[in-house]
């Protein structure tokens, strides 16, 4: 039996970054918002910089209550699109190199989404994270948590129910 040499790192993270990207480009609204994602093997951190647009209330100034709420649910479904991509993408069944917006399996849909508002979001960069509790094949459930300065001190924090993509289709 013959043995295939392992890949070498950096096409491993081509592949990966290259599957990520697609991803976040076929969400055209956060493109709009800015949102980025940064991947530390299988953990995404999202990643909304700071712009005089967010901000909803000019007088304290605070971020928009919808761009918090529309950047949590943002890193709720990539989080999950990431997650249910990962085994397809490391055992070569999708070729993150030829994804495109339209190629991409179809994100889920939201069911429904809670946040939980826990303070203003100051003028500042904003951090997020997703952790995927329940994937099912037919529905998922995800938390996330928002932060800017400090990990340990959520402004925002969120709770969403998604139905998931047929694999047939």
């Amino acid at each position: 039996m013959t043995r295939r040499a392992p890949e070498p790192v950096q096409v491993i993270k081509q592949r990966r970054d290259a599957a990520l990207s697609a991803l976040v480009r076929g969400v055209p609204y956060m493109q709009f918002l800015g949102i980025e994602f940064e991947r530390r093997g299988d953990e995404l951190t999202a990643i909304l910089p700071y712009d005089d647009k967010l901000i909803g209330n000019p007088l304290l100034p605070a971020l928009h209550g919808g761009v918090t709420a529309a950047f949590l649910e943002a890193t709720a479904i990539i989080g999950l699109s990431w997650a249910l991509i990962w085994d397809d993408m490391e055992s070569g069944v999708i070729d993150p190199r030829g994804l495109t917006p339209e190629t991409l399996p179809r994100l889920p849909k939201t069911i429904d989404f809670t946040v939980d508002y826990l303070r203003p979001g100051l003028p500042r960069d904003a951090y997020a994270r997703a952790r995927v509790n329940r994937s099912g094949r037919r529905y998922a459930s995800v938390h996330v948590e928002g932060w800017q300065d400090n990990r340990a001190r959520l402004f925002a924090q969120a709770t969403g129910h998604f139905l998931m993509p047929s694999r047939d289709d």
